[in-house]
């Protein structure tokens, strides 16, 4: 895949923050996409005391949520974990893993946050500017944000709203009984999509089909 060199990686947290600020504005909340063939999942390993990361991108069948290709690579990871920051620690080795794939997915989920961010601009957002394509964020924990309680079964939602009662995703519970996802929109993809594509990607398991195979995949290719 390719994607738009709009910044360089090896920044202060500072110019970081200006590079989040000026890019936020890109972010389309609009579906730019028809009819889902195919959904990627993106997630990023690294094992214990090592500052390599292994990146995955996993591509699968929308209708049966069956494997169809993977890349994978291994990057040193130059950022440390910085809240607020996932984007410049990931990104670069995700990239390098983007740039082989031949099955080109319509939408893309993230395992992190898209707009529901201090800036609004997570690592699905600013994965999905510089792709210019649908990107979901995905997370398992809440970055910024409230909402209110939502109902035990799957399909229940609730709003993400940010100190001014502006959305900024949606609380998503993929299994009945199990705790709920914190969806976000990355960019070119609206709230009541975003939702949607989750579900339709959810099996048996409380993480989306393709996030829960890169996972998997990116644990076993690490080194």
């Amino acid at each position: 895949m390719r994607y738009r060199e709009l910044h360089p990686w090896d920044v202060s947290v500072n110019k970081a923050t200006k590079i989040q600020e000026e890019l936020s504005s890109q972010v389309s909340l609009r579906d730019s996409f028809s009819d889902i063939r195919f959904v990627g999942g993106i997630d990023v390993s690294a094992p214990a005391n090592s500052s390599v990361g292994c990146a995955v991108v996993a591509i699968l069948s929308f209708e049966d949520l069956r494997l169809i290709e993977f890349r994978y690579a291994n990057r040193e990871l130059r950022w440390p974990y910085i809240p607020g920051f996932l984007s410049f620690r990931e990104v670069p080795v995700i990239l390098a893993a983007l740039e082989n794939v031949e099955c080109i997915p319509d939408v893309i989920i993230v395992d992190g946050q898209g707009i529901a961010h201090p800036r609004r601009f997570g690592i699905a957002a600013h994965l999905g500017v510089l792709l210019d394509a649908p990107t979901i964020g995905c997370a398992k924990s809440l970055l910024c944000g409230h909402y209110s309680e939502l109902g035990p079964h799957r399909g229940d939602t609730a709003l993400l709203l940010d100190d001014t009662g502006q959305q900024i995703g949606n609380v998503v519970r993929t299994r009945d009984g199990v705790k709920p996802l914190f969806v976000s929109p990355g960019n070119k993809i609206s709230f009541n999509s975003s939702v949607r594509v989750i579900l339709e990607s959810t099996g048996v398991y409380r993480l989306p089909e393709p996030i829960r195979f890169a996972h998997r995949l990116a644990k076993a290719c690490a080194i």
